[in-house]
């Protein structure tokens, strides 16, 4: 299958969903009218919610209307002076916490034996999300303001009890989401149990999300993925999704033992080495992030004072 990724995109004040192709983004519906796909108009939100109905269909079309742009058959031309938006509005973020084993080292993080464990998930408000090139807002009382790269794993067909060797029947694609992080707001002293993941990771604009959703079929291999994020040019994280403790399977498997996890639903599944609390860094208003994994995309960000 030819690679590409459902965008959403604002060009003059017009917001409509796109077809990322071989480095340019088209307009999705002109080139489905084209290549006889469908003539309905095609919004990444509405059909994230219709996913299991619909989602099957709409990638194949697609994917038929990406073949034809390889094949320099579309007749439709590439889009120019467009901003994208995020790809859809997420239903739920769940995240996956010390999913790394050097991850877990620089922060101090003493884990059971894995065959003792269960994966650690909390959930971040979707209201963080916010498209590639808009401003993370640093809040005026947060000082140690961090990155995380992550792969986030989109679901399109929801269950419960979901068993790990049918988890990805139920993924509908991935994409990147870089979990920004306030770290001396993930700690209480006002409370007997010290952390509070919530606060320091669900501020307005903590979640830079994107820059497209890349269907399941177009990645052949999710679970060996190199994922980098760098600041001002500089890089600090470079890991592989391979090196994750507990599996894309597992984590969604873990999931739907509590939940009935449901369409649109976004699963942040851990960062690896390379944040800034295990550098003794962090950033600064002016500073700019790039979250990149190979074979998505990448997500730039600039960093601005509340």
């Amino acid at each position: 299958m030819i690679w590409f990724a459902i965008a959403t995109y604002e060009q003059d004040g017009r917001v409509a969903t796109g077809l990322a192709v071989e480095g340019a983004l088209y307009d999705a519906q002109a080139l489905l009218e084209r290549t006889g796909g469908a003539q309905a108009p095609l919004g990444l939100d509405a059909l994230m919610a219709r996913w299991p109905a619909e989602g099957d269909a709409a990638v194949a079309g697609l994917a038929q209307a990406a073949a034809a742009v390889a094949a320099g058959t579309a007749g439709v031309a590439p889009l120019e002076g467009y901003r994208l938006h995020v790809p859809f509005a997420p239903r739920r973020i769940f995240a996956a916490a010390s999913n790394y084993y050097e991850h877990a080292r620089e922060m101090g993080t003493e884990l059971a034996p894995r065959e003792e464990s269960t994966p650690y998930m909390f959930m971040k408000a979707e209201t963080s999300v916010v498209p590639t090139l808009a401003d993370v807002v640093m809040p005026a009382h947060a000082e140690r303001v961090d990155w995380e790269v992550e792969l986030a794993v989109v679901i399109g067909r929801g269950g419960r009890h979901i068993a790990p060797e049918n988890a990805f029947d139920h993924v509908a694609g991935y994409t990147v989401l870089n979990d920004v992080s306030a770290r001396d707001l993930n700690r209480r002293t006002d409370y007997p149990f010290k952390h509070d993941w919530f606060r320091g990771k669900s501020f307005d604009t903590f979640g830079p999300f994107g820059p497209w959703l890349v269907p399941r079929a177009c990645i052949a291999e999710p679970q060996n993925l190199r994922l980098r994020l760098a600041v001002n040019g500089e890089t600090m994280q470079d890991g592989s999704t391979s090196e994750m403790i507990f599996s894309i399977a597992e984590q969604i498997h873990y999931l739907s033992s509590i939940l009935t996890l449901q369409p649109g639903d976004v699963i942040a599944t851990g960062t690896p080495t390379g944040v800034g609390m295990g550098r003794g860094i962090y950033l600064k208003p002016g500073d700019v992030m790039v979250a990149s994994i190979d074979g998505i995309g990448s997500i730039e960000n600039p960093l601005v004072r509340g």
